[in-house]
């Protein structure tokens, strides 16, 4: 029985050893594909140093940024600080303003009598006047929240009144009252300018 020519046991020694060349190149392959890898990560290496030294950037970027949003939330307060004491310096000046532009108005009537005729003018006329000046000046310290305090026929208040002298109650009940005022007092935004100076019932029995 004759073996055939394609039997790898009677091929030339020529196509064995290209047999036996073929079954190497795999592992010739996977040789150079691990060299390539190999190269590929050591390229990559100088990356991520690269990236590592350029990380520091951004917080940096950060920190300059919250120190500008300082810089200017301070700027920005202290641009407020200095209107809210203009405003109030403005305010003060206008109320000022409109307390003197009463008192102007007052002033003026005061003048007009204090230079009236003697002779052609008669004394209830001069007291009317008066009078009437003081109910507009008055008024025009009310308005700015000035109060006057008189309190005649009312219980002595230590607070807002001074005893400059006492006199005798008749009864039990008038004890501790106010008699007569000597000086009013007075109130400004419930903070007190002048006490009353009062004389004050005093009950001995």
């Amino acid at each position: 029985m004759k073996r055939s020519d394609k039997d790898p046991a009677r091929r030339p020694n020529g196509e064995q050893g290209d047999a036996m060349t073929d079954d190497f190149v795999p592992s010739v392959r996977s040789d150079a594909d691990e060299a390539e890898t190999a190269s590929v990560e050591s390229s990559a290496a100088p990356e991520e140093d690269d990236a590592t030294d350029s990380g520091p950037v951004a917080p940096d970027r950060a920190l300059a940024d919250q120190q500008d949003k300082y810089l200017r939330l301070a700027a920005e307060y202290d641009n407020y600080r200095k209107r809210a004491v203009r405003e109030r310096q403005e305010a003060s000046v206008r109320g000022q303003a409109e307390l003197l532009r009463g008192l102007i108005d007052a002033l003026d009537d005061l003048s007009r009598f204090a230079h009236v005729d003697p002779a052609t003018t008669d004394t209830k006329t001069v007291v009317d006047g008066v009078a009437m000046v003081e109910r507009k000046m008055l008024k025009t310290l009310a308005s700015i929240g000035v109060e006057v305090i008189n309190p005649v026929d009312q219980t002595f208040d230590p607070a807002t009144m001074e005893a400059v002298a006492t006199e005798t109650a008749l009864s039990p009940e008038d004890d501790h009252v106010v008699a007569k005022v000597y000086q009013p007092g007075y109130l400004f935004n419930g903070q007190l300018l002048r006490p009353a100076r009062v004389v004050v019932k005093q009950w001995n029995g």
